[in-house]
């Protein structure tokens, strides 16, 4: 039987317990994106988040909330925030269309492995399976989540404040680790707003992911580069990922070997460096693909191999493995040998490998460096037979403008530490083939899942994450159109950024197509359909309704002066250029949409080349 100490005895008295403080459940969220470093909320209000948004008013001078047009912007802004910053911001939607109206831009996150937190608001639990208003789910209570399942990493919804704390921290744990991707915390209504006993989770720190590979494996993939006489170096997106570029410049140091990016990896060295061929692929200039489909040995960094980047995986345009041996480190499992056979594949972080091959290189070739002269001579011909055929185009004064022409002035006057980010369109297919990109995160693209309106509304994102650097957006007529609004938050939050409109009077990208594969066109060109005149909006005047200070460019030799004013005024600005919609990119690779066949190459024939 216990007996009860006397009040007066000398017992161990016990630490006491720290005092407990009440929370609501929206208190919890925002206080844990402070304490997370998020700088900013990205979102559209509306009934289902409104107890959010109480919370992050009375955190205003912490975190900044800014208010959009459109949810699929909020996503947008995010996605391009991390891929500048590499770091996650949170967007905030309501239930029902404000949350359904966010998946486009939660797929392109997903796809091209950016990550934010998308916090969606959802109906009460006192409601479920009432059919309340602007619920999703008739067949199961409050089913947001399964709307965007293959979409984001993972989904939470925490039905109790008590919930919360543990959602936070594992949603954050999540979305930065591996494989970068959005993740989802929905949030009943009344969970904002009920408050509970819990505390505000202390935030972890990071792990390191900087882990080598087997080094027996690497230092095989060292003696077959050594080996090699036509060793090439691709890096894909997971060397902009993986922040692998300082890694790579002390391989080339010590092993001077050609370098090839995919499309998605442009910006991992600069396409200025005497060892950088460019992209490859479809849309890849001469060199790179005569590097990549001749190479003996093919070093592969975090690349997924696509079909844009491969030449839709047909032999011997972009690639020919086999025989060329591929030697392929990636640090999810599930991409090695998954579209070719992998000679050598290696499980690990990029830089963590890189940097064994370097101290072993070092070693092996006692301080030396090994050079393949003849190989690069090979493909410098190859870039200098490029840059002839190329350069009559961009320095012609040809009415309307050609697209190589306004590529070269944007290169001219773009600041080298600009943001430059691109939507999808013909207009990509041009920049990825003629931008000369000089840096990590320098350009900003959609790659995998390719939505319309990243680089429209992504742009201020951008900004926000590197406010130092002017922020251009190069956008077709057809994508700026689907999200014009955002000149309206330009203008209200002060963010500056110049909209460069490629207007081409239409979804050109889509209309070669259809008459390369069936001789006509339907629904892809912008005109009045009583008279077939191609049609398009006022765009400076469209801007300008907005408060945005616009021109409109018609003739090559205007192009550099207007392209010089809209990035120095330091404010939003819409500059839209009318470029020549008859022109195609050159091709050097193919692609190709089975059962259609692939197109054979160009570029050889008209360069004189066959």
């Amino acid at each position: 039987m216990d007996t009860p100490t006397p009040a007066n005895s000398a017992a161990p008295t016990a630490a006491a317990a720290p005092a407990k403080q009440t929370h609501k459940g929206a208190e919890i969220i925002i206080e844990y994106l402070i304490r997370e470093k998020v700088p900013y909320l990205f979102g559209v209000c509306g009934h289902g988040n409104i107890g959010l948004l109480d919370a992050a008013a009375n955190a205003r001078d912490r975190i900044q909330t800014i208010s959009v047009h459109h949810e699929q912007a909020a996503g947008y802004m995010a996605d391009a925030y991390y891929k500048v910053k590499h770091q996650p911001v949170a967007t905030y939607t309501s239930c029902g269309p404000g949350s359904c109206n966010l998946p486009v831009a939660l797929a392109g996150a997903m796809m091209d492995s950016s990550a934010f937190l998308a916090i969606t608001g959802n109906v009460p639990t006192t409601q479920f399976n009432r059919m309340p208003f602007q619920e999703t789910g008739r067949y199961y209570q409050g089913d947001f989540p399964s709307v965007i399942r293959p979409l984001v990493k993972k989904s939470f919804q925490p039905t109790r404040v008590e919930m919360l704390p543990i959602a936070l921290k594992q949603a954050f744990g999540l979305l930065r680790t591996g494989r970068p991707g959005p993740v989802n915390l929905d949030v009943p209504l009344n969970v904002f707003q009920e408050s509970a006993e819990v505390p505000i989770p202390e935030v972890d720190p990071l792990v390191s992911q900087r882990f080598p590979g087997d080094l027996a494996a690497l230092d095989q993939a060292l003696d077959l580069l050594l080996q090699a006489e036509r060793p090439v170096i691709l890096v894909g997106q997971g060397g902009l990922i993986g922040e692998a570029s300082a890694a790579l410049m002390a391989l080339l140091q010590v092993l001077s070997i050609p370098v090839v990016t995919s499309p998605n990896g442009k910006g991992t060295i600069d396409e200025t460096h005497p060892l950088a061929f460019g992209p490859i692929g479809r849309n890849g200039p001469y060199a790179a693909n005569e590097a990549s489909r001749n190479a003996d040995v093919l070093l592969g960094l975090g690349c997924s191999f696509d079909d844009r980047t491969t030449s839709a995986w047909v032999d011997g345009y972009t690639l020919a493995i086999p025989p060329t041996r591929l030697i392929q480190i990636d640090n999810d499992p599930t991409e090695i040998g998954r579209n070719y056979p992998a000679h050598l594949g290696i499980l690990g972080d990029i830089v963590g490998c890189l940097e064994v091959l370097v101290r072993r290189a070092r070693e092996r070739l006692a301080g030396k460096t090994r050079t393949w002269p003849d190989w690069v001579a090979r493909l410098d011909d190859c870039k200098a037979t490029w840059d002839r055929y190329q350069q009559p185009f961009r320095d012609s004064d040809a009415v309307p403008i050609r697209p190589e022409r306004l590529l070269q002035g944007l290169q001219r006057v773009v600041p080298e530490n600009a943001i430059f980010a691109t939507d999808v369109g013909v207009h990509h297919n041009w920049i990825v083939q003629q931008w000369k990109t000089r840096r990590p995160r320098h350009l900003l693209q959609s790659w995998g899942f390719a939505s319309m309106g990243l680089a429209t509304c992504g742009i201020l994102g951008a900004k926000l994450a590197q406010p130092e650097s002017p922020a251009i957006a190069v956008c077709g007529d057809g994508s700026f159109l689907m999200t014009p609004h955002i000149l309206a938050t330009a203008v209200e939050y002060d963010i500056p950024a110049v909209w460069v409109v490629w207007n081409n009077f239409g979804y050109c990208s889509i209309r070669d197509m259809q008459l390369g594969y069936f001789g006509q066109e339907l629904a892809t060109s912008f005109q009045k359909q009583k008279t077939g005149e191609l049609y398009s909006p006022d765009f400076p005047m469209l801007a300008r309704s907005f408060g945005v200070e616009a021109a409109r460019v018609t003739r090559a030799g205007d192009l550099e002066g207007v392209l010089e004013t809209a990035i120095a005024t330091n404010r939003p600005y819409l500059v839209e250029v009318q470029v020549d919609r008859e022109i195609r990119p050159v091709g050097t690779g193919t692609w190709t949409l089975p059962p259609f066949p692939h197109g054979e190459p160009n570029f050889r024939k008209l360069a004189g080349l066959e």
